[in-house]
């Protein structure tokens, strides 16, 4: 990387439509860091479902454990990895609940199982037995048998506005470019790290 592009969430894009081709498992695959209220972290895997002129966008249960965190502690870490191309993005920044118009438009993409699902599960709380689950699943099928399943008003999508975002890229020796860009008014200002 000699010339860096001035805006990274355009890279961003670029980068995630070249690995949606050539990582070997799901290239939208990323680790979501929150913290709660007290400043305890908890990371886990999400799926980026999509990269805007505003940020990188996510979905769950308004109700779970992350969706906790985000309302107490509104700001987030992201780490997009790509093994095979060995690179990464970093992303932290503050994060907002998408418009209800957006959650419905992707909630209508996904396949009828993953709908029913948002539906059944109560994400992040107690289960008591795996069997309830599939009960869950059986009851929220019946109940929509025969026509579209609506998004749950207690499910939608989040964005991470990003205020850095460093792109890595391994190199030999463990010289690893890096560079970062923060945020700077409505532009990026640009660093170089070292690796």
């Amino acid at each position: 990387m000699t010339t860096e592009p001035t805006d990274p969430l355009v890279l961003a894009r670029e980068l995630l439509e070249q690995r949606q081709t050539t990582e070997p498992t799901d290239a939208t695959a990323m680790t979501l860091a929150t913290a709660d209220a007290s400043g305890r972290p908890s990371a886990r895997m999400v799926l980026l479902k999509g990269i805007d002129d505003r940020g990188f966008v996510f979905f769950t249960n308004y109700a779970s454990r992350k969706a906790a965190d985000l309302e107490a502690n509104p700001f987030a870490a992201l780490c997009i990895h790509w093994a095979k191309a060995a690179e990464q993005i970093r992303v932290e920044g503050r994060v907002e609940r998408i418009s209800d118009a957006e959650s419905d438009a992707y909630f209508a993409t996904r396949p009828r199982g993953s709908q029913i699902g948002a539906w059944a599960s109560r994400q992040s709380a107690p289960l008591s037995s795996r069997e309830r689950l599939i009960e869950r699943v059986r009851e929220i099928e019946a109940r929509f048998e025969g026509r579209p399943v609506p998004r749950p008003a207690f499910w939608g999508g989040y964005r991470v506005v990003p205020e850095r975002i460093e792109l890595w890229r391994g190199q030999e020796s463990r010289l690893h470019d890096r560079v970062v860009y923060l945020r700077d008014g409505d532009g990026w200002r640009i660093e170089r790290l070292y690796p």
